[in-house]
């Protein structure tokens, strides 16, 4: 019986530990003591055995006691084997080592130089490029600003062209927080404070803030949740806000709310908040304060007149595009036009989502970008919008071709969370972030040099700032913000590219407002007769057979 155990291969180890049990103990009873230390070592791996075939959670340790564990073992540190031992410098799972390990060393300071040319497969699908010019320009002032704040803002705001992107307190530790807003005092830019609000560590930090407004209206909420003009308005004349962001949705998961335990909430969170302790912390699907684009609109100016006159805008993951053009409409309608809007793309995300919205849930950047900057063309109104973008961007180059496609600042978050010390770890949602950076864990995040994080996250905007500079002399321009589609070619197949100019156009200025004079942008006029002001919900519902664009052209040429 013990020969047939010992070759079932799915009880050898057990097996084995047994024996091991049963020679330690005998040779530590008549020989030495020390035989016992294996003894013990073999005992609990003998109970751990029994437990394995005794217990109904799972399958596999009833079949392989002992041994089996080494499966859950491999499969716990699975994401740190392949990160730091199979991944290859362009695997995106979700940020490449390359572009890691770029953040870190202008983060730091360190030489920030590729030898011995390029790893990137040039002639592969998806590879763009810069066009340079043959008279290239030395800029010697990087500080690259923008103003932000339309006809009826009072107080516009000059922004840094890259920005910190919106991440919480409470979902980054007090220390990230502090290290992040420090870094933004020290370098001159802004710091999106996400749906948490404000906290004692965004004020300690001193850095300029972009206070966002989500469904929970936490820092601006009535205790029912509703949204407080008064509490608003208090919290909004602090000097260190600039401007004043709507969050109708986010890139990691939009369309989707949230809940924060009672267990994870803290008195610092709580007192962040507004909320109260020992009750779970909701984050609604949707607005209540309005339900119609005609309301959001009249929500930005009431935020507007309520702040004194500093710039409002939105933030949105563009999904029905017909829903976004219902907006256009509603400020055509109303007069009241946002000072900036935000674009974030589905690729983008430092909060956990279920694994459906993190990867089939939202436009991407780069499309919602270009859809929201030709809507607003086409409504006449672009000149008066400023557009922030954001979604996996880290380099001077993500920067340059963003704005080229219509963005007139960018946002990063992950980014700079590299530049904090984030190793990608992918453990954010667990409490247990090993650098500190996404955890509430006090002993955690005190590994956190807040001094010297600061220090990079300074550092790291101004070498990009610096690096965005030489690209855009490169290209024979004097400011990043002359960059135009052209700029850039993309690769659609291995042997064809495109320039910026077809692969992203500029589409005409005001041709959603007059007559219907392209017939090329019919998708564009069908979509806008069906959007409207006063309401989300689409006019029809299309029911049955339909003909697609392809299928008309060619009934046309039959014709």
């Amino acid at each position: 019986m013990l020969k047939n155990a010992l070759l079932n291969q799915r009880y050898a180890v057990f097996v084995l530990a047994m024996l091991a049990l049963a020679a330690s103990l005998a040779g530590g009873l008549a020989y030495s003591g020390w035989l016992l230390v294996p003894a013990v070592i073999a005992g609990a791996l003998v109970l751990l055995g029994v437990h394995d075939m005794r217990q109904h959670k799972h399958s596999i340790l009833r079949n392989y006691p002992v041994i089996g564990h080494l499966r859950f073992l491999m499969e716990s540190i699975r994401p740190e084997i392949r990160q730091y031992i199979i991944e290859s410098d362009h695997d995106e799972v979700p940020f490449s080592r390359q572009d890691r390990a770029l953040v870190y060393r202008r983060a730091k300071g360190d030489e920030d130089k590729l030898p011995f040319g390029t790893s990137e497969n040039v002639y592969g699908s998806g590879y763009a490029w810069l066009t340079h010019s043959a008279a290239p320009t030395a800029i010697v002032d990087t500080d690259f600003r923008v103003r932000i704040g339309g006809p009826a803002c009072r107080h516009p705001y000059e922004a840094s062209i890259y920005n910190i992107s919106a991440m919480s307190f409470g979902s980054l530790s007090a220390n990230a927080i502090l290290a992040l807003n420090t870094g933004a005092r020290k370098g001159g830019f802004a710091h999106d404070t996400g749906e948490g609000s404000i906290s004692r560590y965004h004020r300690q930090g001193g850095g300029d803030l972009i206070f966002q407004v989500a469904s929970g209206y936490f820092g601006c909420r009535n205790e029912d949740g509703s949204f407080s003009p008064e509490r608003f308005a208090e919290l909004a004349a602090d000097p260190q806000i600039k401007m004043i962001e709507i969050k109708l949705s986010q890139g990691a998961k939009p369309g989707h709310g949230g809940m924060l335990p009672a267990s994870k909430i803290s008195p610092e969170i709580a007192e962040a908040r507004g909320i109260a302790m020992g009750v779970d912390c909701i984050s609604p699907v949707a607005h209540s304060t309005f339900s119609t684009p005609t309301g959001l609109m009249q929500f930005v100016g009431e935020l507007r007149e309520l702040s004194g006159g500093k710039p409002v805008g939105l933030k949105l993951c563009i999904g029905h595009r017909r829903e976004f053009m219902s907006m256009v409409k509603a400020m055509l309608n109303t007069g009241i036009v946002p000072d900036f809007i935000v674009v974030d793309g589905a690729e983008g995300g430092t909060g956990a989502a279920p694994v459906e919205f993190a990867n089939r849930v939202g436009m991407p950047m780069l499309e919602g970008l270009t859809f929201v900057h030709n809507t607003l063309r086409g409504a006449g109104i672009r000149d008066q919008v400023r557009i922030g973008a954001a979604g996996k961007i880290v380099s001077a180059f993500d920067i340059a071709r963003t704005l080229a496609l219509g963005a007139d600042w960018c946002n990063a978050a992950r980014g700079f969370m590299f530049a904090i010390g984030c190793i990608q770890a992918q453990s954010c949602h667990t409490n247990r972030c090993p650098v500190g950076i996404a955890t509430q864990d006090q002993r955690r995040q005190s590994a956190i040099d807040v001094g010297d994080k600061s220090d990079r996250v300074a550092r790291f905007h101004r070498n990009t700032m610096h690096a965005l500079g030489e690209i855009a002399g490169a290209a024979g321009l004097s400011h990043p913000s002359d960059f135009m589609p052209y700029h850039f070619m993309f690769r659609q197949k291995d042997n064809e590219f495109l320039d910026g100019n077809e692969a992203f156009p500029y589409l005409p200025e005001g041709f959603l407002l007059g007559g219907k004079e392209f017939p090329e942008l019919a998708d564009w006029y069908s979509r806008w007769d069906r959007a409207s002001s006063d309401s989300f919900a689409p006019p029809e519902i299309p029911h049955g057979p339909f003909q697609t664009r392809r299928t008309a052209r060619a009934m046309v040429g039959v014709a």
